[in-house]
């Protein structure tokens, strides 16, 4: 018992510890980027972290693992401040996990490091559109409409609106979100997504794992010759194209595609979840939103816009670059990720406000200065 004690009060000396290393931190470079952090936003780093903190202890990583990204954390936690979203909020509106990335280094050697992948929910899509959206004043209890239920579109005459009607059974797949928004002039508009329109959602999935796939052609991706790399994108378009034209759930129980489908998305228990969740996201994504600071608007793009995410992922994979956290100088860039079912963190930018490297260097022994433990 005395022991279980001991090890409880080492465990959380050390979590607190992590915490005055990275809490300041992020609000020196939140600062210099002309946001004042209020104490929620502290209060959803400090839960990022203990998030975090559980997914290396259950993945056995300590923080001070050398393979472990500390600019990458730093990268998540800015995201999280920035917009806000609490780890401990139920339901989640915040999600991490734990990525293996092959990453290269200056001299051309490729090893693997550890990144945390942050993932926004459902609820943190709602969260940011409350606290965020244009001229919003309340976003209220969407509708899950289903396939039984009865239900008609709102109708428009000019500028007068008469709103959709929904009776409710219960029975059947969610067919349609309807996403009730009260303005600040209070009038209501009412936001529409169908079953259907996901499907352009698992087609991007399914482009996304396909990206280091060769089919056998070549040895990877990298190695491949004109000739082959001609080969491998007829079979990828050819793939896109079968599932484009089978519609969303064909798609999902076609045996050659699952191949290319993560279980999130074909699994019994969690497939109808994550259908519901897209077609909520492709509302909430396209409702105006103003974040009254750029640094704020651009990290909402950097995680929520798709090609925003592709055209970073092909510049990470084509040029180096230098990334700098608050430990040490290193040059890397990301080359092939092991598993991929959310796009991939952003490596820390280079903020105006960037630390000294004499304060990294202190930082770095006060980190250092965290002995190995439970979680850590």
């Amino acid at each position: 018992m005395a022991n279980n004690v001991v090890a409880k009060k080492e465990f959380g000396t050390q979590l607190t510890k992590v915490n005055d290393i990275y809490l300041p931190m992020i609000q020196r470079q939140m600062q210099g980027n002309g946001i004042q952090m209020d104490g929620y936003s502290k209060q959803c780093v400090l839960s990022a972290i203990g998030a975090i903190n559980n997914v290396l202890d259950t993945n056995g990583v300590s923080w001070n693992d050398p393979n472990l990204d500390k600019s990458n954390i730093t990268q998540v936690l800015l995201n999280v401040a920035a917009l806000k979203l609490n780890a401990s909020a139920h339901p989640r509106e915040v999600y991490f996990q734990l990525r293996n990335v092959k990453v290269k280094d200056k001299d051309g050697n490729e090893h693997w490091k550890k990144q945390i992948e942050m993932g926004i929910e459902g609820d943190g899509n709602d969260a940011i559109l409350s606290r965020f959206g244009r001229n919003v004043k309340e976003v209220k209890q969407f509708w899950l409409v289903r396939e039984n239920d009865k239900f008609e579109y709102p109708t428009y005459n000019g500028l007068e609106m008469t709103p959709p009607k929904w009776t409710p059974t219960g029975k059947g797949k969610v067919v349609r979100v309807v996403y009730p928004i009260i303005k600040k002039d209070n009038t209501i508009e009412f936001y529409i997504s169908e079953r259907e329109d996901v499907l352009k959602n698992l087609i991007a999935h399914i482009n996304n794992n396909l990206m280091n796939e060769t089919f056998g052609l070549a040895e990877n991706r990298y190695k491949a010759t004109t000739k082959q790399k001609e080969q491998i994108a007829e079979k990828k378009r050819a793939i896109l194209e079968k599932a484009e034209k089978l519609g969303l759930d064909s798609a999902l129980d076609d045996p050659e595609l699952q191949q290319y489908i993560s279980p999130a998305w074909k699994d019994p228990q969690s497939r109808e979840s994550m259908i519901v969740r897209k077609m909520r996201n492709n509302i909430v994504k396209k409702i105006p939103k103003d974040f009254g600071n750029a640094y704020i608007g651009l990290i909402y793009e950097e995680n929520t816009d798709q090609e925003y995410i592709r055209v970073r992922k092909e510049i990470e994979e084509n040029a180096n670059q230098e990334e700098l956290d608050f430990e040490e100088v290193e040059y890397e860039e990301a080359q092939e990720v092991e598993v991929i079912d959310q796009p991939d963190p952003k490596p820390a930018n280079v903020l105006p406000n960037e630390e000294t490297l004499e304060e990294q260097k202190q930082e770095q022994m006060q980190f250092e200065n965290i002995t190995e433990g439970p979680g850590f």
